[in-house]
């Protein structure tokens, strides 16, 4: 049955975040991104897919299919060149359980806006085997199309909290470690089994209320000419330093 106008109208307009808010629906598009998610056990609700994905079939469990033509895709898909697929998911923020910072590493990003870099972050807590990452709630989209591809499925996989930072961290127990110019040798620190490591957003650096926050500045050693490092390359130097002296 071919789709409606109400419903190619509702698909498109997950696109926008307030759109996405006020249905608590966000969309994702593409074979590669919506597999990944469907591998990981990800709950999604809909998917939307040419006959040429659906013959391929999926080896993941998944929703019923609502099998559309590829001009049906073409016009509710995101891109100038559709996808063979689209997926539809529920928005869910889990609360931060009490004393949950208590234990193993967290990774909190402080405003930052770029999509791509918080996706980046996604994989990254996700490859060191971090326990979670707190987003600020001015930092990018968490569901956002950009986010989730650049995060290539850690976004299935690493709990995520959307929280006031400041408030968080406040009387945490562990270290809550801040990535700054002016901080100490990342090269020194000491063996970890817990700890908060915060980064700060592109432009401005770590928020005063978060900074206010810290037990522990700490830096990068620049050896060149450039100015600053991009937030997903030093938290990637920094997370690897972590996992070095922990183990």
């Amino acid at each position: 049955m071919p789709l409606t106008k109400a419903e190619l109208s509702r698909l498109r307009d997950l696109r926008d975040k307030k759109h996405r808010e006020a249905a608590a629906l966000f969309v994702i598009e593409g074979e590669k991104v919506v597999g990944e998610l469907l591998a990981a056990g990800y709950p999604l609700l809909e998917l939307y897919a040419t006959a040429g994905w659906v013959a391929r079939g999926a080896s993941a469990p998944r929703p019923p299919v609502v099998e559309i033509t590829p001009e049906e895709m073409a016009r509710a898909s995101h891109f100038p060149t559709p996808a063979s697929v689209l997926a539809v998911g529920k928005i869910t923020r889990p609360p931060l359980a009490a004393g949950a910072l208590g234990s193993g590493l967290t990774l909190a990003l402080d405003g930052l806006q770029d999509p791509g870099n918080v996706g980046t972050m996604l994989r990254l807590a996700d490859w060191f085997g971090f326990a979670r990452v707190l987003l600020s709630p001015d930092s990018a989209d968490l569901f956002s199309q950009k986010v989730i591809n650049a995060s290539m499925g850690s976004f299935a996989r690493v709990p995520v909290h959307t929280v006031p930072l400041a408030g968080a961290l406040a009387d945490c127990p562990v270290p809550v470690l801040g990535c700054d110019l002016t901080g100490d040798d990342v090269h020194t620190l000491k063996p970890l089994a817990a700890a908060v490591v915060v980064i700060g957003s592109e432009g401005r650096g770590l928020s005063p209320a978060v900074a206010a926050r810290l037990t522990r500045r700490i830096t990068i050693p620049r050896y060149g000419g450039a100015e600053s490092l991009n937030a997903a390359a030093a938290a990637a130097i920094v997370c690897d330093n972590l996992r070095r002296v922990t183990g």
